[in-house]
């Protein structure tokens, strides 16, 4: 049995000087595959560092989170666009948009998404993608942009049925996080309507740990737990939960 976290910060600064220890939990949990999103231009380095430390099992992606958009984010971009273009990078992302902290940035936040939407078709490459109370904004943005070649997660998905299976019908996965093991989280009856084929696994570490974790650093090697409670939800096998995700993160990553 093997899990995929297809989205985990694994380099940051809260791992500092534990790496080695959350990468051995990791694995003692069947953990071996985890995919590292960046988020702006000064995380690069440590990105870097740290997949190329655990290159077997750690595989990053490039691109600037909708939160690092900010007035010099077309420099950011310059950047980012030159590492993707030298250096193997298994996704762009996380891109997307963020509209819960601070919606005067819309506008840039939405031409930054665009240009890193088209460099992903470019390259033929996925995306994950951040969507905070901003689904159907991006849902809108790819239609009206005719990038209906894009492909690739929806990360830490939260919103309705409705989007869900829009989401799905236009060829992305949902990446489901802790959230779905909070008391009062509504994911559960979102995902019986949606069915699981369409799932990935991930922690969004050190963010939104999982219940009994919630309110502490999450980290890679919890993501059974999340599978977990998938598999109540659907009724089936922890392992079947494991083989069907991890088979979906292949057909996004190609890996």
């Amino acid at each position: 049995m093997i899990f995929t976290d297809t989205h985990a910060h694994v380099y940051s600064e809260e791992f500092i000087n534990e790496y080695q220890v959350c990468f051995a939990r990791t694995l003692e949990n069947k953990v071996s595959r985890v995919f590292v999103p960046n988020v702006d231009v000064d995380s690069i380095t440590s990105l870097n560092a740290v997949c190329g430390a655990y290159k077997e099992y750690y595989y990053p992606m490039m691109g600037l989170h909708p939160c690092s958009v900010k007035e010099d984010y077309k420099d950011q971009l310059g950047v980012i666009y030159d590492e993707l273009v030298s250096a193997k990078y298994y996704a762009v992302g996380e891109i997307g948009m963020d509209l819960y902290w601070d919606k005067t940035t819309l506008g840039i936040q939405r031409e930054a998404f665009i240009e890193q939407a088209k460099w992903a078709i470019k390259f033929d490459l996925p995306v994950s993608i951040h969507s905070r109370v901003a689904t159907k904004e991006l849902i809108t943005i790819i239609k009206e942009e005719k990038l209906s070649e894009l492909r690739g997660i929806f990360h830490c998905f939260s919103g309705d049925a409705e989007e869900a299976k829009e989401l799905i019908t236009m060829g992305f996965y949902l990446g489901i996080g802790g959230v779905v093991t909070y008391k009062n989280s509504t994911l559960p009856e979102v995902l019986k309507e949606v069915g699981k084929e369409k799932l990935v696994l991930e922690t969004d570490a050190p963010y939104l740990p999982p219940t009994p974790h919630r309110g502490k650093r999450n980290e890679t090697s919890y993501i059974p737990l999340i599978a977990e409670k998938l598999a109540k939800i659907f009724e089936v096998s922890v392992s079947e939960i494991a083989e069907i995700t991890t088979n979906n993160s292949k057909k996004v990553f190609g890996i």
